[in-house]
């Protein structure tokens, strides 16, 4: 058998491929789904008559807020229609509460604030929270949210920790959707443990499901209902739902985490691109169209997880375990030693680039070097199957240390 791996994996090599599955990326076929936005002509008034082109509106126009409103299930008036991306908007209020705090406590005030981190997670995440100085504390997932006993352990045994950061739908990379059950432990238990803590929930895949995503109570409903909307931040976008850097950014908070955005933004921006907001209310229209249009995206991209994961099948049960994502973006592989560096080493070699090992937790570190991201869209299905035959071939290399 080893002779043969060997073989497979020297062949693939010597075809000089350059395939990068690094990043979660939209491919052409789902870019091309909102192509009409690159023409669409766009009125110079909003509802209200104020000029779209002009200053003002700093929180977004009105017709943006409601569909942000709509998605998040939040009051408009609770509502922001920002810019490009959840991330910015994330970043704004973390460096918000790191000047002023939520309840007038500002982060830099603290010795060592802290973070807790479901993981494996978003790498930008974790940039974001090193850049500020915030020590990040690792909680595990478990499929359906956090291991609830572990969250309790790190509250128990560290002070100031000041929030939680976690994609609770298709979580990137695990494709984790949290139950309803685990998302009021987390509030149950967070808040009791500091009313200055703040829930930042990136929802950077909220509508981003395949046929079989299962039902999330929406995270605002959730949150009203555990009496922690003060200290909650919910964020969204439209980054893969039309363009890149290009869609639009919405945000939905309590009193403390809103007012916190708006003093931050009315000091960092002038206004949002109204233009924009228009053009993309009147493509997508309403929550209604817009499932309309992911459901297009999800045919486009489910083939591609269909077929990474049935050539992951194929590597043996003691090799590892992969997951099944109902949504998202990506499909985690979970090796069985510790040796996801070198299988990621032996792509590279044939050509193929992923993720770089321990990306997925903070610092860089994965503990047990074992959890590799695999971003299965950008690439054509032809170009994709012939990296996951390499992947496979690889994970066998290394797990059973074959000499090549």
């Amino acid at each position: 058998m080893h002779q043969e791996i060997i073989t497979r994996f020297n062949s693939l090599k010597e075809k000089q491929l350059s395939i990068d599955i690094t990043r979660g990326k939209p491919n052409k076929d789902q870019l091309d789904l909102s192509n009409e936005l690159l023409s669409a002509p766009v009125e110079t008034k909003a509802s209200d008559g104020s000029d779209i082109r002009n200053y003002g509106e700093p929180w977004g126009i009105s017709e943006a807020r409601e569909l942000g409103a709509a998605l998040l299930d939040s009051p408009v008036k609770s509502t922001i229609a920002a810019e490009q991306s959840s991330l910015l908007l994330s970043y704004q209020l973390l460096l918000a509460s790191y000047l002023y705090g939520i309840n007038g406590t500002a982060w830099k005030d603290i010795e060592n604030p802290k973070f807790i981190c479901p993981t494996p997670g978003f790498d930008r995440h974790f940039r974001m929270l090193d850049e500020l100085g915030i020590e990040m504390l690792s909680v595990p997932l478990m499929g359906d949210g956090v291991d609830v006993d572990s969250l309790e352990k790190l509250l128990a045994q560290n002070s100031d920790i000041v929030g939680f950061i976690c994609v609770p739908r298709h979580s990137n990379p695990s494709g984790d959707v949290y139950s309803d059950e685990n998302l009021l432990n987390i509030f149950k238990i967070c808040s009791e443990y500091s009313n200055d803590l703040i829930f930042l929930f990136d929802h950077a895949y909220l509508i981003h499901d395949f046929p079989s995503a299962p039902i999330q109570t929406p995270i605002w409903s959730l949150a009203k209902d555990s009496n922690v909307l003060n200290q909650t931040a919910i964020l969204t976008s439209f980054s893969k739902v039309t363009f890149g850097g290009g869609g639009l950014s919405f945000f939905a908070g309590g009193e403390g985490t809103l007012s916190l955005l708006k003093k931050i933004r009315t000091s960092m921006i002038i206004c949002p691109d109204k233009v924009n907001q228009l053009r993309h209310v009147n493509f997508l229209k309403n929550k209604d169209n817009i499932s309309r249009h992911m459901a297009k995206h999800a045919e486009i991209i489910q083939p591609k997880f269909e077929l990474t994961q049935s050539i992951l099948k194929e590597i043996p049960e003691e090799c590892g375990t992969y997951s099944t994502p109902s949504g998202g973006y990506f499909i985690t592989y979970r090796t069985a030693k510790p040796i996801a560096s070198r299988v990621i080493e032996l792509c590279k070699e044939a050509g193929i680039l992923i993720t770089p090992a321990g990306a997925t937790y903070p610092y860089g570190l994965d503990p047990k070097d074992s959890v590799i991201r695999l971003a299965p869209t950008f690439v054509s299905a032809t170009e994709l199957e012939e990296a996951m035959n390499i992947f496979s071939l690889s994970v066998q290399i290394a797990h059973f240390n074959i000499d090549i």
